[in-house]
């Protein structure tokens, strides 16, 4: 039975709105100011009409502990600029222990190569109480920066922590990132310390990770101390030069102590990757994630004291730190790590039926590939304890809500959301006391006035724009690590409408408030949720002798399965055999990401240029989705004008073949 965009799926009972915390926040208003909203797009017309009161509201409604007066909200409200809660201090880590409980356990930990286990609040107290310590013995401070090459296990979670309990500045990348792809990172923000394992396990293969710590230990000489996190079948150290073992570090117990720093003081560092150089380092604030966390996990996702969570998600992925949010709500956190398809293609599904998770989050994909391949888990498991599943990491297709109510759970609160690594958390989200349609996310978030600009910068509703924030947020970026003036920040969001958030997505907002994303409109590849920049690629690839230039593309479409190719442009005397493409796409697997290996490589005379020397990515991507070459490209705007007879003639071959 095929699903029409807008078909109406589910609709929450009166009785489950009232249960939701987005329920008992509108009540809480109403005895608090008197005010009553008729619908969550008044409430949500109100959050950005008044944002001062709004965030305030969050502030008290959460009862936010921190030392100074917090009624100064936003002090300065230009956009990039923005400085929010300027008199108050508090902890990230404080907050996340307030809600610790002997009657659930903090933690629930899956690996591949080793039985589930639980962690208590009481052991994870202990253990971040002891490393915080440790650290501090090592002569890490406030505002040093700590960063992580690690899975997603109970020690990653540890050691966030007890980063956030001193204010030294958090930053992972994922143990399936390559060196290259790592250091281009890391490099920028000159750690002090590093936790890294020597293997991981993914889909039943041990990885052995220990040549790329020791190259990430040689490239990286501002690192002071290493310290060794074993998987179960490390039985001896590796050689890296001084590495402490994780069990040293936290051998000695210590009282866990908060450091309440300002409001702005930076939580950790993320990165969210631009078409052309470097990683764009974003950092964000303490304050700004405890209250946009609280806010999106409590309202949006409506995540309970004493639900259990689940992401699927390694810490490369912003999902990653807002799973670890679901602790400052008294959620248990999941920590998945491995395939989700191992050992039998139900797994993720079999492990949230055993351990009754409520809120299972996931990519978009995840899910495509269960419709794909005909997995029934609503039938073969006992998913009562679901109450929702969260998609994102890009759009969800219509036929993927069919199969979720036909086979996870016809009576399931389905949650497609969109945001961003760039702000941790959403714009367009979901509401428990909306309905769900097939194809549409539910709503705007609270406190984000998002809207779809059309070319000439107009406010549309029924038509495709350009996704604009037109007010500040307090999880937007305080500023790029690496970006002295701000000029690299004041590019990648505010150049083509001053003043104003411009994010990169195409998305088209309907009369009801709730939206639909069309993918991004720059050409950063967000491929299986893991986001990077073509630049990264084009570094790993045209590093091999024989490539002289190249250009990649995906062709991820709302609808669409992500196809990404690979065009090269070769050496003379080189030729595009089958060994060629294969030390390409085992280069870019190693070196860049496993999740951005090209499914077609493709020689071609000339990469198509503008009169500056910049490729033409956008261009290429809009023809090869159906667009006319001349609306996509002007010959006088290019360099090579004749080039776009390969890209035109690829792209009539893949139409022919579909």
């Amino acid at each position: 039975m095929s699903v029409q965009p807008g078909q109406l799926m589910w609709t929450p009972t009166p009785a489950q709105q009232q249960a939701s915390l987005l329920h008992h926040f509108q009540h809480w208003l109403q005895q608090r100011h008197g005010d009553r909203f008729d619908d969550y797009e008044a409430l949500w017309r109100w959050s950005v009409a008044d944002l001062d009161r709004f965030w305030r509201d969050v502030w008290d409604y959460f009862d936010i502990q921190a030392d100074g007066d917090p009624s100064v909200v936003l002090a300065r409200r230009e956009m990039p600029g923005a400085q929010w809660f300027p008199n108050v201090r508090l902890s990230y880590a404080e907050h996340v222990f307030r809600r610790a409980s002997d009657a659930r356990p903090a933690l629930i930990v899956r690996r591949e190569d080793a039985p589930p286990r639980e962690v208590s609040w009481a052991e994870l107290r202990e253990q971040v109480g002891a490393l915080a310590a440790w650290m501090r013995a090592q002569g890490i401070e406030a505002g040093d920066r700590v960063v992580s090459y690690q899975p997603s296990r109970a020690e990653t979670v540890v050691a966030l922590l007890a980063c956030a309990s001193i204010g030294t500045i958090w930053s992972s990348c994922a143990p399936d990132m390559g060196a290259t792809v790592v250091l281009d990172r890391f490099r920028q923000i000159e750690p002090k310390l590093l936790f890294a394992g020597g293997s991981t396990t993914y889909a039943g293969k041990r990885h052995d990770r220990r040549e790329i710590v020791a190259e990430l230990i040689r490239e990286l000489p501002s690192l002071q101390a290493v310290v060794h996190v074993p998987a179960p079948d490390e039985e001896a150290a590796p050689p890296w030069p001084g590495a402490v073992r994780w069990a040293d570090a936290i051998g000695t117990p210590a009282p866990l102590q908060f450091t309440r720093l300002p409001f702005d003081h930076p939580l950790w560092i993320v990165y969210s990757s631009g078409t052309t150089g470097l990683p764009k380092a974003m950092v964000h604030g303490q304050g700004a994630i405890v209250l946009t966390h609280l806010k999106a996990l409590a309202f949006q996702h409506d995540l309970r004291e004493g639900d259990v969570m689940l992401y699927l998600g390694s810490p490369g992925w912003i999902v990653w730190n807002l799973l670890v949010g679901g602790l400052l709500m008294g959620a248990t956190v999941v920590l998945f790590d491995g395939h989700p398809g191992y050992p039998t293609p139900d797994a993720a599904w079999r492990f949230a039926a055993e351990h009754k998770v409520t809120l299972f989050g996931c990519g978009a994909a995840f899910l495509l590939q269960a419709m794909k391949d005909g997995l029934e888990p609503g039938r073969d498991l006992d998913l009562s304890a679901m109450r929702a599943l969260v998609s994102t990491g890009s759009p969800l297709p219509e036929d993927a809500y069919g199969w979720a109510y036909r086979h996870v759970k016809p009576d399931l609160w389905l949650a497609s959301i969109s945001g961003g690594t760039d702000i941790a958390a959403g714009f367009v989200s979901s509401a428990a006391t909306l309905p769900v349609h097939a194809g549409e996310i539910q709503c705007r978030e609270l406190g984000v006035d998002a809207h779809a600009f059309d070319e000439q910068g107009r406010d549309v509703v029924g038509e495709v724009g350009e996704l604009v924030i037109t007010q500040p947020m307090p999880s937007m970026p305080l500023y790029f690590w690496n970006d002295p003036d701000g000029k690299r920040y004041r590019e990648s969001y505010f150049e083509m409408y001053p003043g104003l958030w411009r994010h990169g997505d195409w998305i088209r907002f309907t009369e009801r408030g709730s939206s639909v994303i069309y993918g991004r409109s720059d050409t950063t590849i967000n491929r299986h949720g893991i986001r990077m920049g073509t630049a990264e690629i084009y570094r790993v690839v045209e590093d091999l002798p024989e490539i002289r230039d190249s250009l990649v593309v995906d062709l991820e479409y709302l609808g669409k399965p992500s196809f990404m190719p690979l065009f090269v442009v070769l050496q003379p005397g080189a030729e595009l055999d089958d060994a060629l493409k294969a030390r390409i796409r085992d280069r870019i697997r190693k070196d860049a990401s496993p999740r951005h290996v090209p499914d077609d490589i493709v020689q071609v005379p000339e990469i198509p240029r503008t009169l500056t020397g910049k490729k033409m990515e956008l261009p290429v991507r809009k023809l090869l989705l159906g667009a006319a070459p001349e609306a996509v490209a002007s010959p006088d705007a290019m360099a090579n004008p004749g080039s776009f007879a390969t890209y035109v003639a690829y792209a009539q071959r893949r139409a022919t073949a579909a």
